[in-house]
């Protein structure tokens, strides 16, 4: 009977997950609703300067000026961290959260997944990125992902059919909750879905492409995700905080939106990016496969509006170029989650949010996020 009450409860939780009277509470304590798997801490933390400076009261979108401070307030903001250098010039947090909250990255966890894939492409556990990912993962081999390439799964464009609408209950991103919920394995679900479009052809955003990079790694590596991530990036970066991973009922972690940690730890993160994959004169990611992983290489991809994608925004491998980027790149979960990184302002911007809004036009949620971010590094291009 416990059983069941475990998985009805985690049903109830993931029915009202979203909820505006439950949102700002779940979204930093998922934990405690999902079976997870904690990566420890170890060893000393990277320590930040700081240099408090005010945000600019005003940013310009559309012809209009809008204040930052309503901006923060109408797209439920929870944290927003702004790093210039190695000092930060702003940290505040939000509605009844503070610096010690872990905090649900939905799909920024994609970003982190694609920096375990780098290292594993320099170690040489993974050869060739135009192999089919069924070369790795047999189990896949009459799905929708049969002779996909790795590649085209790295960028979005597996041609996969997978609706990703959060307000549709029957979505399968809101299946795949439920598994959560009830019990049920990520492998077995990537399995049961199939084409829509060729591959190669149309950035899609598919979550589950990121579920199937996982398969890969773990086959490539041979050893667990979880295991990976510490010995390969959280270990080598000094977060001050453990890391979360929500889990599958089977252990498998939700590698394409389920990492929970701290907001100066994701700024850690974007820091790494920032500075070509190196911490304290290590290079922890390969700085090719930074470059590559920012640099969309086919007109399905490229930033603007084309028929060839359901964005205006570019994408690589499993990061975000917005149009007229100009050394930027954008890490991005649902409900307003970002990092932002501008490599020429030397700038690395977090923002956690509960924006119960962001699904009605997420499109001009992430522009105006977007042009608040500019407008923050612009304010600071002065400053050492």
């Amino acid at each position: 009977m416990g059983f069941f009450h475990t998985e009805l409860r985690q049903l109830y939780h993931t029915v009202r997950l979203f909820e505006p009277a439950v949102i700002v509470k779940n979204f930093s304590n998922m934990a405690q609703i999902f079976p997870s798997i904690t990566i420890t801490r170890t060893g000393p933390v990277d320590p930040f300067e700081a240099s408090p400076q005010p945000l600019p009261s005003t940013f310009s979108y559309q012809g209009a000026d809008h204040s930052i401070q309503q901006w923060l307030s109408a797209s439920g903001t929870t944290a927003l961290v702004v790093l210039k250098g190695d000092t930060i010039t702003f940290e505040s947090y939000y509605q009844g959260t503070d610096e010690h909250d872990s905090r649900i990255s939905w799909s920024m966890a994609k970003s982190f997944l694609s920096a375990l894939f780098g290292i594993a492409v320099e170690e040489g556990a993974i050869a060739d990125l135009s192999t089919p990912v069924t070369d790795y993962v047999p189990g896949l081999k009459g799905s929708g992902y049969d002779g996909v390439s790795i590649k085209d799964v790295l960028q979005m464009s597996s041609g996969v059919y997978f609706n990703e609408d959060y307000g549709d209950f029957n979505s399968d991103i809101n299946r795949m909750g439920r598994l959560m919920a009830l019990g049920g394995s990520f492998d077995e679900f990537a399995a049961t879905l199939q084409r829509w479009r060729t591959p190669g052809t149309y950035m899609a955003y598919v979550s589950i492409d990121t579920h199937v990079l996982g398969m890969v790694l773990r086959a490539a590596t041979g050893q667990k995700i979880t295991d990976y991530f510490e010995a390969k990036l959280w270990s080598k970066i000094q977060p001050e905080g453990d890391a979360i991973f929500l889990t599958d009922s089977t252990g498998e972690p939700m590698v394409l939106g389920g990492l929970n940690i701290k907001s100066r730890d994701y700024l850690r993160f974007g820091k790494l990016y920032r500075d070509f994959g190196r911490f304290n004169g290590e290079q922890i990611i390969p700085a090719q496969w930074i470059e590559d992983s920012i640099t969309p290489d086919a007109p399905h991809l490229v930033p603007g509006k084309r028929d060839s994608a359901n964005t205006h925004w570019g994408y690589g491998y499993q990061w975000w170029i917005p149009e007229h980027a100009n050394e930027e790149f954008v890490a991005i979960g649902i409900y307003g989650q970002y990092i932002y990184i501008n490599r020429l302002a030397d700038v690395v911007i977090v923002k956690n949010s509960a924006d119960t809004r962001f699904m009605e036009n997420n499109y001009e949620s992430m522009e105006l996020a977007l042009t608040a971010f500019r407008a923050i590094a612009e304010s600071l291009a002065n400053s050492p």
